[in-house]
């Protein structure tokens, strides 16, 4: 057992995993459209019944499918479902650059997509407004998940499960810093966002800089992210180019293969 995860590589690897892993490139890599049993254990290097128990336990999940005549496998439809959301994540930068332009010409700020990241979100893309003195961002800069009109934005969509599980965690930065977080507040902002289709922070996060932020969809109707415009911009402007912003959020979603109307998407 030492020997099997030395050679994976770290103590904190499990084999069984790891050889599941191995079996799936090795089914990716193969030159015909299925491999036998047999084929597996001589590529993996690992025992027949290790293989088949392998195999069999991925072909339950939908990971890998047996040959109509049941003597070889190859991958199954169910990574199309994995791959969705990597997918959805390569090609947003590319398919937002347009978007983010127009938003930042029109408002004069940055405009910028950020992608979900587990529990804190990355920018991903950005435009700068045509403005001598604006607020920069950094492509690839982390922030968290709840982080100002962003946070509020993702929030609002995410399914009932997943946001309750959001706000037991204790750094919740919806409204500043974590001590000043207000859930019956928070609550009746979601309310809003939902309608309306996009979120504000007013200066709560870092003081002088307004932002707008709306959700992006993934084509699985998940949220992949957001698009937000930051900047110099008075509460009045901020909350009339919040539509702007909501608009060009779902334009984008669709662009990815989001079916907002199955959604029901309320703005």
């Amino acid at each position: 057992m030492e020997k099997e995860k030395e050679r994976s590589g770290g103590r904190y690897v499990v084999p069984a995993v790891e050889q599941a892993g191995r079996v799936l490139f090795c089914l990716a890599d193969a030159t015909s459209s299925h491999m036998s049993l047999n084929g597996v254990c001589a590529k993996v290097g690992i025992h027949k019944s290790k293989a088949f128990s392998i195999l069999h336990t991925l072909q339950g999940l939908g990971l890998v499918q047996r040959n109509i005549d049941g003597k070889g496998y190859a991958l199954g439809t169910g990574l199309i479902t994995l791959s969705r959301r990597v997918l959805d994540n390569l090609n947003a930068p590319r398919v937002a650059e347009p978007i983010l332009a127009e938003l930042a010409k029109k408002s004069g700020g940055t405009a910028a997509l950020g992608l979900i990241a587990d529990k804190s979100v990355f920018v991903a893309a950005k435009q700068e407004g045509g403005r001598d003195i604006g607020y920069t961002m950094r492509i690839g800069y982390n922030f968290p998940l709840t982080y100002g009109s962003h946070g509020k934005a993702i929030a609002a969509f995410l399914p009932k499960e997943d946001l309750d599980k959001l706000l037991q965690n204790g750094d919740l930065y919806f409204h500043g810093k974590p001590n000043k977080f207000d859930r019956t507040r928070l609550e009746d902002e979601l309310d809003h966002y939902r309608r309306d289709g996009y979120a504000t922070d007013f200066g709560e996060m870092r003081a002088g800089i307004n932002t707008v932020a709306s959700i992006v969809f993934g084509a699985a109707g998940t949220p992949i992210g957001y698009i937000v415009v930051v900047g110099l911009l008075s509460k009045k402007a901020t909350e009339k180019f919040g539509p702007a912003v909501a608009q060009a959020a779902k334009l984008l979603s669709r662009q990815l293969g989001a079916d907002l109307d199955n959604l029901k998407i309320l703005y």
